[in-house]
């Protein structure tokens, strides 16, 4: 099977699976470059809520494909870059779903998400120190701001693998599933962000990621006044029943019929 990038969409998730399994899911120059440009056209999908990223079989991503560090190593890491500013830029929640390894370029992906979930027995590991490899300072940056600046250095100085439990306690994955769960939980918990306000879910992700987003604030207010979901809301909440927020774009097309 030639490496690559598969994708399916069900109930508002989209799902992006990293195959290339004969090395264990690691990204050639070719996949880093495909991605931006997929993630593009998901975000154009208004019916997309969520996006998981996930990898064939039993393995996330064991990083770069090193034939393509062999080959032209500064274009691989400008790829690499590329696609992981794209991830975190993604407009909707997204869920790295991680078994078997995740490590380097795959760790470097996982870290873009918003959140991540790993089934018990995953190894995690940024080895550009084994390579003689500069991290890129993006990519350093988002690490230590996920895990905090002593757990960052271990890993990037060591290059050494952890496992669940201590990623968990660090704060690099959200939640550990045991073996055969992981599926179904990353499947509830998309399909539950799907039912609350796309309009809250998006400020608060300007508001975590953006350092120079606070001037914003009076953007999303002006958003949530004309929006109906605050009303909404506390309405439900009041009635003792599950809020039906309404996506903005579904709202604004109402409104110009």
């Amino acid at each position: 099977m030639e490496p690559g990038l598969m994708t399916h969409v069900t109930d508002g998730t989209a799902t992006v699976t990293i195959s290339h399994p004969a090395k264990r899911n690691a990204m050639t120059n070719a996949m880093w470059q495909a991605l931006p440009p997929l993630l593009e056209r998901l975000a154009a999908d208004r019916s997309i809520r969520a996006l998981v990223l996930t990898g064939a079989g039993a393995t996330f991503c064991a990083g770069a494909d090193i034939g393509s560090l062999r080959e032209a190593p500064e274009e691989s890491k400008r790829l690499a870059v590329a696609a992981e500013e794209a991830l975190a830029a993604f407009p909707r929640p997204t869920v790295a779903a991680i078994r078997g390894y995740c490590v380097g370029g795959g760790c470097q992906l996982a870290a873009a998400c918003d959140l991540r979930f790993a089934q018990e027995g995953t190894l995690f590991g940024v080895t550009p120190s084994k390579l003689g490899i500069v991290y890129p300072a993006s990519s350093t940056q988002r690490l230590a701001r996920l895990v905090g600046p002593a757990t960052a250095k271990y890993l990037l100085f060591s290059g050494e693998l952890i496992d669940t439990e201590r990623a968990l306690r660090t704060g690099l994955v959200d939640e550990v599933l045991p073996d055969g769960e992981l599926d179904k939980r990353v499947a509830d918990f998309t399909s539950l962000l799907a039912q609350r306000s796309a309009l809250t879910q998006t400020a608060a992700k300007e508001f975590v990621n953006g350092p120079g987003s606070a001037g914003r604030s009076v953007h999303w207010e002006a958003q949530e006044r004309a929006s109906g979901d605050t009303v909404e809301g506390v309405a439900a909440f009041l009635e003792r029943r599950e809020p039906r927020f309404v996506w903005p774009e579904a709202r604004e097309g109402a409104e110009g019929r």
